[in-house]
């Protein structure tokens, strides 16, 4: 995974680069704001970014906000870097779109933690879309019916798209999940059974008759 960190302090940057790259991270460094926002329209696999607040070009906040702005980079996780540690400082970094905070100087076991919060969402993320991309391929495999379907009145065939007759289980086997298991109703019962019962009858009637032995 691939982190971003923008400092104009290149000896904050060298610690915070030194700190990303032992937790196995990736890490690219900007030192002012504008050449951090071209890092990021380069690269949309960036998935963290600790920015500081006071930077030449575009500062921290409002990176935060065009971060936010820009929906290729809704999955990246925030962390706003400054000295300024007033609760009215906090809210407004995290107003402009930052998901943690960080005040100089920097404490190492902080900012593991902290890294490791951001961390755990990115990976959070990714399981919830996976799942969201599970969950819409089942739904394209659920097939509907809308619409008129012409069937016939006598034999209660259906007709296809291709002007073709066939069995209505047969059609809605094809363009539905259900499936058929066949049996006969109270009322078809008596139908065919008497139906049976007169060929039986009739059969035994124009049988010839066999002769009785003396």
């Amino acid at each position: 995974m691939r982190a971003l960190i923008a400092d104009d302090d290149r000896g904050t940057a060298l610690i915070l680069k030194s700190a990303l790259e032992r937790m196995d991270l990736e890490v690219v460094v900007a030192h002012d704001g504008s050449d951090a926002w071209e890092i990021l329209e380069r690269d949309p696999g960036i998935v963290l970014t600790v920015l500081d607040w006071m930077m030449p070009g575009v500062d921290g906040p409002e990176l935060c906000r065009r971060i936010r702005l820009n929906e290729s980079h809704s999955h990246m996780y925030v962390i706003l870097l400054t000295s300024r540690d007033a609760s009215a400082d906090l809210v407004a970094g995290l107003d402009a779109g930052a998901d943690d905070y960080l005040i100089k100087p920097l404490e190492s076991e902080e900012l593991r933690a902290r890294v490791q919060v951001g961390l755990r969402v990115h990976r959070l993320q990714e399981r919830l879309a996976e799942r969201v991309d599970e969950l819409e391929a089942a739904l394209s495999k659920v097939k509907q019916l809308r619409g008129l379907l012409p069937i016939c009145s006598y034999c209660k065939s259906v007709r296809t798209d291709q002007n073709y007759w066939e069995r209505v289980d047969h059609y809605m086997a094809q363009h539905t999940d259900v499936q058929f298991s066949h049996g006969i109703c109270p009322a078809c019962y008596e139908i065919v059974s008497a139906r049976l019962d007169q060929e039986e009858a009739a059969g035994r009637a124009a049988a010839p008759a066999v002769p009785q032995k003396t």
